[in-house]
């Protein structure tokens, strides 16, 4: 089932084939909507590249954003012009033009973004009708390329110069544009694994990670990749210019004589190698195994997959050491410790069941969060949903709890502006550890592992301390009289998993579903499409893991709140046409979630449900996010000028209840303000952090050595907020 937006148009024009075939762009929308929506469906036309896909949807909104303030100059300060000394807004003077003369800059802007950036797309010419569809519809011509704007203050000269500066700006970011983005100095150190072969013979270091070699390799966005063995995407990928990180944020560390920027470096993932953390490595990858068992729809296993029982976990909870994960993560059932929320706390009624077979769910969310057959990459999905599940949903759009209600256009323009911050960012630190760590995947190391023997018995012949442990039901060893023993008992004394079967057994996609049985190790597959297996990059840290989590934080501090609006967000998955590469789900199910964090959270599950990352991946990848959110908000709304006048007095303070990890805001404050924190006994508790945003006029309260529990916060001398710390 197609993912892809389904949003109404009404014409004047009469030349719309495009459009009325198959999308449509809703004029009722704001002009940034209308182009983010463009800019999405070039996306999901293009090779699937997060990182490059981050950076689209980052200077895309910067140049909106720009445009936009250039118009608005009592609301904002332009970003580029502040942050690169060029001081367009000083030559161009915007108040004698209105809001079609923002119109013409922005369409102008993106228009020519868009035509530099996806002119060698493989959906290009797609892409090109709907830019040019929209520039028609507009009554713009896609020819005007004047660039001399400050002659006769036209707005569409504005659009083109600012198109021109990003785009000047791309070629010396760090970035290798010029050179189709490819890596300078990384190379793989293992040879290429051929999948469709039986184990993992040509692996030398169990450590790093392994190209792949395909007969035919089509990325998450549907197009057929060149050449045999993939390459690794963006291992260089922290040279990039980055948003609200600093030089403060990375370490340099050098290989071979040549240096990798590591952004929030989390230091090294467990190794097989690794006598310390071999433990935690074979735990970590059996696990994967061990949750394909849940890849099916004869799984008659029921969840309750409502906000009643799933999400509602901390940051605080995420464990910190690997020795601590078998706490966090269900081995046999599968999911975590999520314990949900009795109550939606916009409508203050109860959530409802929402039961489910396992093998739907797993399988739903393994293809839902994997973006599908038309990604538009983890980031740009994260647009989706803002667009979608916020935007949409809202009736007045309020930025961060305030109590001022603002234009749709406002709105999006700065949402964009800081998520597109946020997901520049998430991906220049997960792809700069990446790069660095050079993490084994899944198929990798399971068949390797498995080709090894077992580490559980060292009486039996086929021990090997760093080969697959051993689990009763689930990972075993192949005896005499096996089903797989095979002909001449070959196969006696060799790993066998209880697990996803894989593709030999879908040979209609539209009609067949692989299920779950016994198979050889040697022979395991992740639960992707056999055209893409593994996505091609290192797993440590997971991307996933990483956007989600950052978009999950700008989504709960612009909103004010970390809840979906009305308490509930939802897609719904239509029985036997969601999934891809085999047939379900045999039910229809809707995904739920309460807050931002859920969904992220979920995410995170996903990968390891498809087979993509080990635990190992996956909390590094939250922890990365949850910095580089904070850091790309709070960085971002210094460009924005206060909601509220001086004189007003009206304030309000979020969120709350809230976690150790996360600040408290108060909005309307100046900086002589002063603040106090009391036990609910009334002893005065030392807290670590003031923080007072001048533009924006917040002031954050961090709370980081605070106990759990209820607590006064005392404003001067005339206010006073209860708040629960959790």
């Amino acid at each position: 089932m197609s993912k892809r937006i389904s949003i109404f148009l009404i014409f004047l024009s009469v030349n719309l084939s495009l459009y009325s075939q198959q999308h449509s762009i809703n004029i009722s929308h704001s002009i940034a909507r209308q182009w983010n929506e463009v800019l999405l469906e070039g996306i999901r036309g293009d090779f699937a590249r997060p990182t490059v896909h981050a950076r689209n949807l980052f200077h895309s909104s910067i140049a909106m954003y720009d445009a936009w303030a250039l118009y608005n100059l009592d609301k904002a300060t332009p970003f580029f012009s502040e942050k690169y000394g060029d001081e367009v807004h000083t030559l161009f003077n915007t108040s004698t033009l209105g809001n079609t003369a923002l119109t013409k800059t922005i369409s102008y802007a993106m228009y020519n973004i868009l035509r530099h950036r996806f002119n060698e797309s493989p959906g290009y010419d797609r892409t090109k009708r709907y830019m040019d569809e929209l520039m028609s519809f507009l009554d713009l011509n896609i020819d005007d390329a004047d660039l001399n704007y400050e002659n006769d203050n036209n707005p569409i000269t504005l659009g083109n110069y600012i198109a021109s500066k990003i785009i000047e700006y791309g070629a010396t970011d760090g970035a290798n544009e010029a050179n189709g983005f490819s890596n300078a100095y990384y190379t793989p150190v293992n040879e290429a694994l051929i999948p469709i072969e039986s184990g993992n013979s040509t692996l030398s270091n169990p450590d790093r990670w392994q190209p792949l070699s395909l007969e035919v390799f089509i990325d998450q966005s549907g197009n057929v990749i060149s050449g045999n063995a993939t390459e690794f995407l963006s291992a260089e990928w922290g040279n990039v210019t980055p948003f609200a990180l600093t030089d403060n944020d990375y370490v340099i560390k050098s290989r071979n004589g040549n240096d990798f920027k590591v952004y929030n470096d989390p230091n090294s993932p467990p190794l097989l190698n690794d006598s310390i953390t071999s433990e935690f490595y074979k735990w970590g990858f059996s696990l994967v195994s061990i949750w394909g068992a849940h890849l099916s729809s004869e799984d008659n296993t029921l969840i309750d997959i409502s906000p009643a029982t799933m999400g509602n976990i901390s940051i605080n909870d995420f464990p910190k050491e690997y020795a601590n994960y078998s706490n966090f993560y269900n081995l046999k059932d599968g999911g975590d410790i999520g314990k949900g929320r009795t109550m939606n706390p916009i409508t203050n009624n109860p959530y409802s069941t929402n039961l489910v077979k396992r093998g739907d769910y797993a399988r739903v969310i393994a293809e839902f969060w994997a973006d599908g057959p038309d990604s538009e990459t983890p980031p740009g999905h994260w647009y989706s949903i803002l667009n979608e599940k916020v935007s949409d949903e809202l009736t007045e759009k309020k930025i961060s709890g305030s109590n001022q209600t603002i234009s749709d256009l406002e709105w999006d323009i700065k949402s964009y502006f800081l998520l597109g911050g946020a997901m520049h960012d998430a991906a220049i630190s997960a792809w700069s550890v990446k790069g660095w760590y050079d993490y084994i995947r899944p198929i990798s190391s399971i068949r390797y592992m498995a080709d090894l023997g077992q580490s559980s018995d060292n009486s039996l012949s086929n021990y090997n301390e760093n080969g697959i442990p051993l689990v009763t039901d689930l990972i075993e060893i192949v005896e005499i009289g096996d089903p797989l023993s095979g002909n001449q008992n070959e196969n006696v004394g060799k790993i066998k998993l209880y697990t996803w079967k894989g593709h030999e057994y879908v040979t209609n996609t539209n009609t067949d579903y692989a299920g779950v049985d016994w198979i050889l190790a040697e022979d395991w597959w992740p639960y992707q499409r056999p055209s893409f297996v593994t996505p091609p990059f290192a797993g440590f840290v997971s991307g996933h893991s990483t956007f989600s989590r950052a978009a999950a934080t700008i989504l709960t501090l612009f909103t004010g709140s970390e809840y979906f609006p009305n308490g509930m967000g939802t897609h719904l998955a239509k029985k036997n046409e969601f999934l891809v590469f085999e047939e379900g789900p045999s039910e229809d199910i809707e995904l739920q979630w309460a807050t931002f964090y859920d969904a992220s959270d979920q995410c995170s599950l996903s990968r390891i449900w498809g087979g993509i990352h080990p635990p190992a991946d996956d909390i590094p990848g939250r922890f990365i996010g949850d910095t580089v959110g904070k850091k790309a908000f709070n960085y971002g709304t210094t460009f924005f000028k206060p909601y509220y006048e001086e004189s007003k007095t009206e304030q309000l303070a979020y969120p709350n209840p809230i976690n150790t990890e996360n600040p408290f805001i108060i909005t309307n404050t100046n900086s002589t303000d002063t603040f106090q924190l009391f036990s609910c006994i009334g002893q005065v508790v030392e807290f670590e952090t003031v923080y007072f945003n001048k533009n924006s006029r917040q002031t954050e309260l961090k709370f980081q050595a605070v106990n759990k529990g209820i607590y006064f916060i005392k404003h001067n001398k005339n206010r006073m907020y209860k708040v629960v710390v959790e």
